[in-house]
C-alpha cells in the first residue's frame, strides 16, 4: 500500500506535466506565433478605411465582437479553470455526483447572456437604420457634419460582363472600371446591372449592394482621405467575374475637377495612350474607345468582355442609365414601365400581339426581337407610338427611394428614425401629363 502522498506522484509517474504535454505546448506557442505574423500582414481596410459609413459599420463589427467577448470569454477561462481544478491527480477536488441544481448558477447562465443579446440587439437595430444604404448621410466625419446646401455627387453605376460602367450625369462623361470622387462630398450612388446580379462593393468606402438588372439600387456615402482604393463585385457572375475589378480614386476638389476636364478634353482610354482605332485585349473589336457614350456604343460595350483596361468618354447620352434600367436600350424595344402599364390595364389587344418581340429580354436569344424592331415600318411606327402614348411616364428616374438622415445622429438615439422604406412604399406619386391613370407600382421612367 503505498502512502498518501503517493497519490499526487504516483510510482513510475514523475511530478509536473510530460514532455509530450511540453512538446505540445510548444508546438501550439510556435502556430500562434505563425498565425499572428501571418494576421499581422492581411489588409485591415474594414477596420481602418477611408470612409465614414465603412468606420461606421466597422465600429459595428467592433462593439458586437466585444459584447459577445463578455460571454465567451468568462466561458473560456472557466472551461480551463474546471479542468484544472477537477484533473485527476487532484484529490482534494470536492466531489458531489447527486449535484444538480444551482439557482445562482442558473440565475447567472440565463441573464449575463440575456443581457448582452439585448445590448446587441439595441446596437444593431440604431446602426442599421442609421445606416441604410437609402438614407442620405448626415455627416461627413465624427466631427464635421453635412452642409445644409451641400450637394452631393450622383454617379449612375452598372455592372456589366465583367467590368463597371460610372456614368457622371452632372459632368456629363462616364467611365469603364475607374472610379473618381471628391474628398469630403456627399456621394449618391444609382446602381443597377444589365445581365445577372453583381455586388457594387468598396471596403474601404461602405459595405457591398447589390446591382440587379431592370433594379435600381442606392447607396449613399463619403470619402474622407485621399487615396486610390480597391473596387470590385463581391457576387460570383459568370467566367470573369475573378477580374471584375476596378480602382476608387478619392482626390480633392481641385484634383476632381482636372480630372473632369481631362476626361471631356481627351475622351481616350486612360493611361494607356491608345484612341478609338486601338482595340482592346481580350475584347470585343467594336467596343469603343472614348467619344460619346450613346445607346449604340453601350451595346457594344455591354458584350461580354474581360480585364478591360480603363475606358473615358468625353460625353454620354443623358437618357443611357434611365434605359438601362428600364431594359430598353435596343432601338424599338418596348421598355418595362410600358409593358407594366399594358398589363396594368388588363392588355391592349392587337398591340399586345404587334410587340411579342419586343418583350424578349433574353440576352442570347434577343436578337432576333431586335433585328424585327431596329428599323419598323410605318405601321409598327405608328402602333408603336399609340402604345406609348398610353403608357408614357412621368419624366424622370426610377421612383426615388431615398430617406433622410435624422437631425440626431447619435448611435442609441432613435427618435425621429424612421423605418428605412427601400422601395418608396406608400408614397403618393403624381400623375401623368395626359391624365392617364397609373397603377402606384409602376416605374416612373421617360421614354420618347
Amino acid at each position: 500500500m503505498h502512502p498518501p502522498e503517493s497519490r499526487l506522484n504516483p510510482p513510475g509517474r514523475p511530478f509536473g506535466p510530460s514532455r509530450f504535454l511540453n512538446q505540445r505546448s510548444f508546438a501550439a506557442l510556435g502556430l500562434a506565433g505563425m498565425l499572428t505574423a501571418a494576421l499581422s500582414g492581411c489588409n485591415t481596410v474594414v477596420l481602418d478605411p477611408a470612409g465614414d459609413v465603412a468606420r461606421q459599420q466597422g465600429d459595428l463589427v467592433i462593439v458586437s465582437v466585444l459584447l459577445m467577448l463578455l460571454i465567451v470569454i468568462p466561458v473560456m477561462a472557466a472551461v480551463v479553470i474546471f479542468a484544472w481544478k477537477y484533473r485527476a491527480s487532484n484529490k482534494d477536488a470536492k466531489y458531489e455526483p447527486d449535484w444538480d441544481h444551482s439557482t445562482q448558477l442558473e440565475l447567472l447562465i440565463w441573464t449575463a447572456p440575456l443581457l448582452i443579446i439585448i445590448c446587441l440587439g439595441a446596437v444593431t437595430w440604431t446602426s442599421t437604420h442609421l445606416l441604410d444604404p437609402y438614407r442620405t448621410i448626415g455627416r461627413i466625419d465624427h466631427e464635421t457634419a453635412i452642409a445644409a446646401d451641400a450637394k452631393p455627387l450622383e454617379v449612375e453605376v452598372v455592372a456589366l460582363d465583367w467590368k463597371w460602367l460610372f456614368i457622371y450625369p452632372e459632368q456629363g462623361i462616364a467611365t469603364v472600371n475607374e472610379l473618381v470622387v471628391p474628398t469630403g462630398r456627399p456621394l449618391q450612388f444609382k446602381i443597377t446591372s444589365s445581365s445577372v446580379m453583381n455586388s457594387f462593393y468598396v471596403p474601404a468606402m461602405a459595405g457591398q449592394i447589390y446591382a440587379m438588372p431592370g433594379m435600381e439600387t442606392r447607396l449613399h456615402a463619403v470619402m474622407n482621405k485621399t487615396g486610390v482604393f480597391k473596387g470590385f463585385s463581391a457576387n460570383y457572375s459568370g467566367a470573369g467575374f475573378s477580374s471584375m475589378h476596378f480602382a476608387a480614386h478619392s482626390v480633392d476638389d481641385a484634383g476632381f475637377a482636372k480630372w473632369v476636364g481631362d476626361v471631356k478634353a481627351s475622351g481616350k482610354q486612360a493611361n494607356t495612350g491608345q484612341t478609338a482605332d486601338a482595340p482592346l485585349p481580350e475584347a470585343p473589336a467594336a467596343m469603343p474607345l472614348g467619344g460619346n457614350l450613346d445607346r449604340a456604343a453601350y451595346l457594344q460595350l455591354e458584350k461580354p468582355s474581360e480585364k478591360v483596361p480603363v475606358i473615358r468618354f468625353a460625353s454620354v447620352d443623358p437618357e443611357l442609365y434611365g434605359a438601362i434600367v428600364d431594359m430598353c436600350v435596343e432601338p424599338g424595344k418596348m421598355c418595362s414601365s410600358e409593358m407594366m402599364a399594358i398589363d396594368a390595364r388588363g392588355g391592349l389587344g392587337k398591340a399586345g400581339i404587334r410587340n411579342v418581340s419586343m418583350l424578349e429580354y433574353d440576352k442570347n436569344g434577343r436578337q432576333a426581337g431586335t433585328d424585327a424592331t431596329a428599323t419598323p415600318d410605318a405601321a409598327v411606327r405608328k402602333e408603336l407610338a399609340w402604345v406609348r402614348a398610353l403608357c408614357r411616364q412621368i419624366p424622370g428616374s426610377a421612383p426615388d427611394g431615398t430617406i433622410k438622415a435624422p437631425t440626431d445622429m447619435r448611435s442609441l438615439n432613435g427618435a425621429g428614425l424612421a423605418a428605412p422604406q427601400s422601395i418608396g412604399l406608400g408614397q403618393e406619386e403624381a400623375r401623368a401629363p395626359d391624365s392617364v391613370s397609373r397603377p402606384a407600382h409602376v416605374s416612373l421612367i421617360s421614354r420618347n
